[in-house]
C-alpha cells in the first residue's frame, strides 16, 4: 500500500461485518464496494471471531462487574447520593403505592428507621473537611444485623399523615423503581431487611453496568475494524473510581447508563454506515425507554442526529428520514412524559423538594466558569458519598488531561475521525446541559448545585470508544501492536479500579492513625453480609481478576493466529 496507514473498514467504502462476533475486516479489494449499507452482506449473521476473542471479552466483563460488586459491598449503607430516596421509591412501587406528583411523595417509616439505622447523617473519615459538630463515622456503632428493621406492608408505604419528609424522586418517570421493585419480588427481598434490599438493588445496578461492557466494545471493534480495540474499550469504567461509586450504589443513573451505551452502540454503527430502518426504530425505542427514567437520555438526540448526518450510502431525504422515525418513536415511547410535564406543571422537570437558598453557599458570578469545570471533573472522577470525599486533585488533573488528549488524538487523525466526533457529542452534550444547569441556578440561589459527575455518565460508553480510537492511533492502526498493548492497558485499569476501592476503603472506614485491621472490623460490622458471604465475594473477585489477567497475556497471540 506505498507505506500508508490502515483505515478503519467503513472509511474505504466497503461495506463490512464488524461486529463483535466478525473476523477482521478483508481488504477492500475482496468486499464488496456497494453503496447499499443495508445489503444482504451487512445484514447477515457475523462470522465467528478471532480465536479467544470472546473469552477475553466475556473475562473483562466478569472484571467489571466484580469491580462493581465490590463498589456495592464497601460503600456504607446511604453513603451515596439519595440512596434512601431510591430505596423508598422503588418499596412503594413494590408495595401498589403507585407514583405520586412531585411533591406528594413522601418516605416511609420503613425507610426513616433504616436511615437512622445506617448512621445517616454522619461524616466519613475521609471528608474533605472534618466538621466537629456532625456526628463521625467511626464513632458510631451498627446495629447488630438480626436487630435491624425489616420492611413489611405498614410500614413500606408513607403519606401525608406519616410526620416523614418529602421523597423528591417522583420528579422523574418510575422506570428505574418499576424494575428494582420487580428484583425485589423476583428475589422475595420485599420483606427484607433494608440493608438486604438495598444490597439487592445495588447489584441491579452492577448488573446493568456489566451490559454497557460489550456494548462499549462493539462500539469500538464496529468503528475501528480492531477486535483489540474492542478489550481497550471494555476496561474503560476501572478508570473512574466514581463510576464504580455511583453504579454500586442503589441509583436511577444505572438504567441512563446502559440505555445512552445501547445508543452508542447503535450511533457507531450508523455513522459507519448501517442505514437499515430497524436501527433507527432501535435508537427511538432506546432513547424512549431511557427518558422514562430520566430526561438526560434525551442528550442522545444529537450524537444520534449527527450520525446519520455524516453517514455515506444514502441520499440526505432517505437519513433525515431515518432521523425523524428515531425521534418520533423516541417521543411515542418516553418523550409523552416530559411533554405531559410541560402541560400539566409548566416545566420539562418539576422539582419534587424545593431548595433552600439559605443552605446555598453563595459564589461570585466571576468565579462561576471555573467553579463549573473544576467540580465537575472532581466529581466524574472522584467525589464518593455525598460529594463529601475527594480524590486527590492530582489524579483529578491526570484523568482530566489524559481524556482531553485521547479525544484530541482521536479527531485530529484521520481513520476515525467522524465517529469520534459523533460519539464525542454525548459526554460534550451532557457536560454543557450540567454546566447550562448550575449557572441557571446561580442566578436564582447565587450558589452552585447538580453539578455532579454522575449526570455525564451516560457518555462512558462514547468515552470508553474514543479511548480505543486514540490507542489503535497512537500504534499506527496496527492490529498487532494493538494487541500487545491489551495487557498494558488492561493492567493499568486493574491498577486504577484496585486503587480506587483501596483509597475508598480507607476514606469510609479507617479514621486517621487507626490500623487495617481497626477498619475491616468496622465493615465487617455494618455491612449488610455475614463475614464468610464477604470472603466469597473477595474471593470470586479475585478469580475475575485472575482470569482476566490470564486471558489479555494471552491475546496478543491469539489476536494473530488464523480465524477459527
Amino acid at each position: 500500500m506505498g507505506g500508508t496507514l490502515p483505515v478503519a473498514p467503513w472509511q474505504t467504502g466497503a461495506v463490512t461485518d464488524t461486529t463483535p462476533h466478525a473476523r477482521p475486516a478483508a481488504p477492500p479489494s475482496a468486499v464488496s464496494t456497494g453503496t447499499r449499507p443495508e445489503s444482504r452482506r451487512e445484514a447477515r449473521a457475523p462470522r465467528p471471531g478471532p480465536l479467544g476473542y470472546r473469552r477475553a471479552l466475556a473475562a473483562l466483563t466478569l472484571v467489571v462487574a466484580a469491580w462493581g460488586v465490590l463498589w456495592a459491598v464497601v460503600t456504607p449503607s446511604f453513603q451515596a447520593p439519595d440512596e434512601q430516596n431510591h430505596l423508598g421509591s422503588v418499596l412503594r412501587i413494590a408495595y401498589g403505592g403507585g407514583w405520586p406528583a412531585p411533591g406528594d411523595a413522601y418516605f416511609a417509616p420503613a425507610v426513616v428507621d433504616a436511615v437512622d439505622e445506617a448512621a445517616y447523617p454522619s461524616d466519613p473519615p475521609g471528608r474533605f473537611v472534618h466538621r466537629p459538630d456532625v456526628p463521625q463515622f467511626v464513632d458510631l456503632d451498627p446495629v447488630p444485623r438480626d436487630e435491624r428493621t425489616r420492611v413489611e406492608a405498614a410500614t413500606a408505604l408513607g403519606d401525608a399523615t406519616s410526620g416523614t419528609d418529602v421523597d423528591q424522586m417522583t420528579q422523574h418517570p418510575p422506570l428505574y423503581y418499576a424494575l428494582g421493585a420487580g428484583v425485589l419480588h423476583a428475589t422475595g427481598l420485599t420483606d427484607a431487611r433494608w440493608d438486604t434490599a438495598t444490597l439487592a438493588l445495588r447489584l441491579l445496578d452492577v448488573l446493568l453496568l456489566a451490559l454497557t461492557v460489550p456494548l462499549a466494545a462493539g462500539a469500538a471493534r464496529r468503528v475501528t475494524g480492531s477486535p483489540s480495540a474492542g478489550l481497550v474499550a471494555a476496561v474503560f469504567p476501572l478508570f473512574v473510581p466514581q463510576l464504580g461509586h455511583i453504579m454500586g450504589a442503589a441509583n436511577n443513573d444505572a438504567l441512563v447508563v446502559l440505555a445512552c451505551a445501547a445508543v452508542t452502540f447503535l450511533a457507531a454503527r450508523v455513522v459507519t454506515g448501517d442505514l437499515r430502518w430497524r436501527v433507527a426504530v432501535a435508537i427511538g425505542l432506546l432513547v424512549g425507554l431511557g427518558l422514562l427514567t430520566k430526561v438526560m437520555v434525551a442528550f442522545a438526540l444529537p450524537t444520534v442526529g449527527v450520525a446519520y448526518l455524516l453517514a455515506r450510502g444514502r441520499p440526505w431525504p432517505a437519513r433525515l428520514g431515518r432521523v425523524g422515525v428515531a425521534v418520533a418513536v423516541a417521543g411515542v415511547v418516553g418523550g409523552w412524559w416530559w411533554v405531559r410535564n410541560v402541560i400539566t406543571l409548566g416545566a420539562v422537570q418539576p422539582v419534587g423538594r424545593p431548595r433552600d437558598p439559605a443552605t446555598v453557599a453563595q459564589v461570585p458570578t466571576d468565579e462561576v466558569p471555573s467553579l463549573i469545570v473544576e467540580k465537575l471533573a472532581q466529581a466524574f472522577f472522584g467525589n464518593l458519598s455525598w460529594l463529601e470525599v475527594r480524590l486527590p486533585g492530582g489524579w483529578v488533573v491526570l484523568g482530566s488531561t489524559v481524556l482531553v488528549v485521547v479525544a484530541l488524538v482521536a479527531l485530529v487523525l484521520p481513520g476515525a475521525r467522524r465517529a469520534s466526533l459523533v460519539l464525542l457529542l454525548l459526554p460534550a452534550s451532557l457536560a454543557a446541559g450540567v454546566a447550562y444547569n448550575a449557572w441557571d441556578a446561580h442566578g436564582v440561589t447565587g450558589g452552585l448545585v447538580a453539578v455532579q459527575g454522575r449526570y455525564v455518565f451516560g457518555g462512558v460508553t462514547a468515552l470508553a470508544v474514543v479511548l480505543a480510537v486514540a490507542v489503535w492511533q497512537l500504534v499506527r492502526r496496527s492490529e498487532r501492536g494493538l494487541a500487545r498493548a491489551v495487557p498494558l492497558v488492561v493492567a493499568l485499569a486493574l491498577a486504577a479500579g484496585g486503587g480506587g476501592l483501596v483509597w475508598a476503603f480507607g476514606a469510609f472506614y479507617r479514621a486517621p492513625g487507626e490500623s487495617l485491621g481497626v477498619g475491616v472490623d468496622r465493615w465487617l460490622a455494618w455491612s449488610p453480609l455475614e463475614p464468610p458471604a464477604l470472603v466469597a465475594v473477595l474471593l470470586l473477585a479475585a478469580l475475575a481478576v485472575v482470569g482476566a489477567v490470564v486471558a489479555c497475556l494471552a491475546w496478543p497471540r491469539r489476536a494473530v493466529a488464523p480465524p477459527s
